[in-house]
C-alpha cells in the first residue's frame, strides 16, 4: 500500500501539471475550476449556520448592523430603506419576533446592553432627517428612552453635544459609553461618556498620528481594560486605556490591503474578530497578553462570498457565535464555533 504522503504528493503534482497545461495550451479541463493553491493551512474555528435565520425574507433593506443580547437570547438587526421596518428582532435560533421603525432614520451602528438591571438597544443614526446625527437608546420593543447629540444637526460641539455621522458605540456593564464619531463626517474622534452622559475623555482629530483617526468605524473593549478602535481610513486598529484614554499602541501589519471595519472579542478574550468590508473577509487575531499590545497575528480567517461586504458584526457573549451584517448581500449571517470553549475565560 502506498504511503499517504506519496499519494498526496502525486495528487498535488497532477493538479499542478493540469493547471500549467490549461494556462499554456488553453485546455478546457480546468477552465472553470476555481483552483487556489496555498501552502498555508489553518484549523477553522467557525462554520456557517445555514439555518439562521429560519426565513430570510424578513431582510428587505440594506443590513448595516447587528447586535446580540446574550442574556435574553435576542438578536437585533438594523437595515436601511424606504417604507421598511428599520429594526428586526430575532431569537438566537433564528425565529423572527417583531420589528419597529420609530424615530430611526438611517441606522449605522448598534449595541445591545444587557445586565440583570435591564436591557436596552443603542443605535447610531447618520441620517440627514430630524433624528439624524444622534446616538439613541431604546427598549427592546422600540420605545425611545434617551437621545444623545443634537437631533438633525451635525457638528463638532461638546456643549451642546453634537455628532457628525457617529459610526458605532460600545456600552460597558457600568453604563459608561465609548462612541466612535466620524463615519466620513467632520469628526474623527473617540468619546467616553459616563453613565449619566458626562464627558470623561476625548481622543482624536483627523490625521495619521497616534490617537488621530480617519473614519473611526467600530469600537470594543477587552477584559484587560483596553479600548480597541477600527481606524478604517488609516488601515489600523488603535488601542487606548479605558480609564485614562492614554494611547497604548496600534496594529497595522494585518491591514495593508484594506482597513478594518468592525472589531469584537470572543467571550473568552482569546481572539479579536475583525471584518474587512471590501475584501469580504473576517479575521480572528490572537489577543495580546495584559500589559502589551504587540502586533496583529491572524490565527484563522473566514472568507465570505464575493460582494457580500461585511459591514459591522457582533459576537454572542455566551456562545461565541458571530453575527455579520452584510450590506452587499442584504442579510445577516451567523457563524458558530467549531468547538464550545469560546465562552470559557482564558486561562
Amino acid at each position: 500500500m502506498a504511503r499517504p504522503w506519496v499519494c498526496a504528493a502525486g495528487a498535488g503534482l497532477l493538479l499542478g501539471l493540469l493547471a500549467l497545461h490549461s494556462r499554456l495550451c488553453g485546455s478546457p479541463i480546468l477552465k472553470n475550476f476555481p483552483l487556489k493553491i496555498s501552502w498555508r493551512t489553518e484549523n477553522p474555528l467557525y462554520r456557517l449556520d445555514v439555518g439562521w435565520p429560519k426565513y430570510s425574507e424578513y431582510f428587505t433593506g440594506a443590513t448595516f448592523c447587528v447586535a446580540v443580547d446574550a442574556l435574553s437570547g435576542l438578536v437585533y438587526v438594523a437595515q436601511r430603506g424606504n417604507n421598511i421596518p428599520k429594526v428586526l428582532v430575532f431569537t438566537e435560533d433564528g425565529y423572527f419576533l417583531r420589528a419597529w421603525n420609530y424615530t430611526v432614520d438611517t441606522p449605522h451602528g448598534m449595541f445591545a446592553a444587557s445586565t440583570p438591571r435591564g436591557q436596552s438597544v443603542w443605535i447610531t443614526d447618520v441620517g440627514s432627517g430630524p433624528y439624524g446625527h444622534t446616538v439613541k437608546k431604546y427598549t427592546s420593543f422600540g420605545d425611545l428612552v434617551q437621545v444623545l447629540g443634537t437631533p438633525g444637526k451635525k457638528g463638532t460641539g461638546l456643549n451642546p453635544l453634537q455628532f457628525d455621522n457617529p459610526a458605532e458605540l460600545y456600552v460597558e456593564d457600568t453604563g459608561d459609553l465609548y462612541i466612535a464619531d466620524g463615519d466620513g463626517g467632520l469628526n474623527n474622534r473617540l468619546l467616553k461618556l459616563s453613565q449619566d452622559f458626562a464627558m470623561l475623555w476625548l481622543r482624536g482629530g483627523n490625521g495619521t498620528g497616534p490617537a488621530q483617526f480617519s473614519i473611526p468605524h467600530s469600537v470594543t473593549l477587552d477584559s484587560a481594560g483596553r479600548v480597541w478602535v477600527a481606524d478604517r481610513g488609516n488601515k489600523r486598529i488603535q488601542v487606548f486605556d479605558k480609564v485614562t484614554g492614554e494611547w497604548l499602541g496600534a496594529w497595522t501589519n494585518c491591514f495593508t490591503e484594506e482597513g478594518p471595519s468592525s472589531v469584537r472579542f470572543t467571550p473568552d478574550g482569546r481572539y479579536l474578530v475583525v471584518a474587512q468590508l471590501g475584501l469580504g473577509r473576517l479575521l480572528l487575531a490572537a489577543a495580546p497578553a495584559v500589559g502589551r499590545v504587540g502586533v496583529c497575528s491572524v490565527v484563522s480567517t473566514i472568507q465570505l462570498a464575493d460582494e457580500v461586504a461585511p459591514h459591522l458584526l457582533d459576537v454572542d457573549g455566551r456562545t461565541g457565535a458571530i453575527y455579520v451584517a452584510e450590506i452587499g448581500a442584504r442579510q445577516v449571517q451567523k457563524y458558530v464555533p467549531m468547538k464550545s470553549d469560546f465562552s470559557s475565560p482564558a486561562s
